[in-house]
C-alpha cells in the first residue's frame, strides 16, 4: 500500500524532509572543505605579504593585500551561508513536525529568503536551485526571482578596498605599512631590496594561487 500510494502521491513530506536535510548537511561538509582550502592558501599569502614589505616592495604587498581582503570577505561569506544551511533544516525539522498533525508541508517565507541568499553563492548554487524547485513543487516556497541572485563582489571591493587594505598590512607588518602611509608611500628601501621581476614573480605567484580558490 505504501508502494502504491508513494508511486501514486510521491513521497511522503517525511521522506522530502529526511531528503533535503541530507543533501544539507553534504553541502555544509563541503562549504568546511572550502573555508579549510581558502584559510591554507590565505595564510601563505600572508607570509609573502610580510616577506615582500620587509624587502621594501609595497606595491606588490598591496596587491596581494587587496587578495587577503577578499579571502576574508569570502570566509565570512561561506561562514553565514553554512549557518543559514543550519537554518534551512531546522525550519525543516519544524516543516515536518507541523505536517504530521496537517498531513502537509506549509510554505515558509523563512526559507523561502533563505534559499534566495544561499542561491547566490557559487559553491552551492546548483545544488540549492535544485531543492529550491524541489520545495516550490512541495508547497514549501515560491518561484525565485532571477534578478534576485546577482553578487557584486568586485564592486564592493573597490568600495571598502583602501581602507581594509591599510588595516591588513597594518596588522601583518606590525605597523610597519598600512596606516603610516597612503597608497603610494614606499618604505625606506633595505640594500636586500629583492629584484623587480623576483618581486614580481614571487606576488603573481601567491596571487594566483589564492585568486584560483576564491573563484574556484
Amino acid at each position: 500500500m505504501q508502494t502504491i500510494n508513494r508511486f501514486l502521491y510521491g513521497p511522503t513530506p517525511e521522506e522530502r524532509v529526511r531528503a533535503w536535510q541530507g543533501k544539507l548537511r553534504s553541502e555544509s561538509r563541503q562549504l568546511d572543505r572550502e573555508m579549510r582550502q581558502l584559510e591554507a592558501a590565505t595564510a601563505k599569502v600572508r607570509t609573502t605579504v610580510k616577506q615582500l614589505a620587509t624587502k621594501g616592495d609595497v606595491k606588490s604587498a598591496r596587491i596581494l593585500a587587496k587578495e587577503v581582503v577578499r579571502s576574508n570577505k569570502q570566509k565570512d561569506r561561506l561562514s553565514v551561508s553554512k549557518a543559514r544551511l543550519g537554518s534551512i533544516g531546522t525550519q525543516l525539522q519544524q516543516q515536518l513536525a507541523m505536517a504530521k498533525v496537517t498531513g502537509s508541508l506549509q510554505k515558509s517565507t523563512e526559507i523561502m529568503k533563505l534559499s534566495n541568499s544561499l542561491v547566490k553563492l557559487p559553491q552551492i548554487s546548483q545544488a540549492m536551485r535544485e531543492m529550491s524547485m524541489e520545495m516550490t513543487k512541495a508547497g514549501i516556497m515560491e518561484e525565485m526571482l532571477g534578478d534576485t541572485l546577482q553578487m557584486d563582489e568586485e564592486e564592493e571591493i573597490e568600495e571598502e578596498a583602501d581602507a581594509e587594505v591599510d588595516k591588513v598590512l597594518f596588522d601583518l607588518t606590525n605597523g610597519k605599512l598600512g596606516l603610516a602611509g597612503s597608497v603610494g608611500t614606499e618604505l625606506p628601501t633595505p640594500q636586500d631590496q629583492l629584484e623587480d621581476d623576483e618581486a614580481e614573480r614571487v606576488m603573481e605567484e601567491a596571487r594566483k594561487q589564492l585568486s584560483g580558490i576564491l573563484s574556484g
